[in-house]
């Protein structure tokens, strides 16, 4: 479902259509002396706001599809490491090895060295004069779980006792895998700058100062006012036409 802005950005331009069409009706009697008032200007303008609302639209949909994608290739990465990890216990490694593996294990899944303490734990703590305070210690952001997985690879990749006959445990495979997933996550990392320069461009035509199309829309609104005053039916016309400014 599209959000309220997103909705409000179409609501404005079709309202603003709608105003030009009122304008237009008016025949001779609508001549503003400013430029960016005359029905041309207005029509141009109007020409800009559809198309960088289509253009918007389309870049949405394709940034959705990426971040749908790199959602998809992270989520089976949890059981991969745990079947990694379960491999190299399995192995001749030494135990120091294996316990330098459970801090990127932790890290990649999210998990704790030690239990966070209870509510009932806090409480005894800070009667006592021992005021627990505990920091969050999860790093799952794709940015970290790509930078502990590369770590986690490297740390396999330097123990000549792992050595799985599963293909997909491999360390050859485990690296494609993170070369994939950074691909899936430079992916998005694109199509935000992508999304964001298109809603700054669309965010211009219809909301810069003076320029925009509501500021455009004020104006106008005034000049219809002037010409045939404001208790007029053609003012109540154009006057109910709403409009929103939009920074997102």
């Amino acid at each position: 479902m599209a959000n309220t802005s997103e909705q409000g950005h179409n609501h404005n331009v079709v309202n603003f259509e709608k105003l030009i069409i009122c304008c237009t009706s008016y025949g001779r009697a609508y001549n503003p002396s400013k430029t960016s008032l005359k029905i041309e200007a207005m029509q141009a303008q109007l020409t800009e706001a559809k198309g960088s609302l289509e253009a918007t639209n389309a870049i949405n949909s394709e940034y959705k599809n990426v971040v749908a994608a790199r959602v998809a290739e992270f989520k089976t990465l949890d059981k991969l490491i745990t079947r990694a990890n379960n491999a190299l216990k399995a192995s001749d490694a030494p135990k120091e090895v294996i316990d330098s593996a459970q801090y990127f294990v932790r890290k990649l899944q999210g998990r704790r060295a030690t239990p966070k303490k209870t509510e009932e734990e806090k409480k005894v703590a800070a009667d006592t004069g021992n005021k627990i305070v505990e920091i969050s210690s999860s790093q799952m952001s794709y940015d970290s779980r790509l930078d502990n997985f590369d770590k986690f690879i490297k740390l396999l990749s330097s123990v000549t006792q792992y050595a799985p006959n599963e293909v997909d445990l491999k360390v050859t495979a485990l690296t494609a895998l993170h070369t994939n997933l950074k691909a899936k996550n430079l992916a998005v990392i694109n199509a935000e700058t992508a999304l964001s320069n298109a809603r700054i461009t669309r965010n211009d035509i219809m909301y810069k100062d003076d320029l925009g199309l509501v500021d455009v829309v004020t104006d106008a609104k005034t000049y219809i006012k002037s010409v045939f005053g404001a208790t007029s039916p053609k003012y109540k016309q154009v006057s109910n036409l709403k409009f929103t400014k939009y920074n997102n």
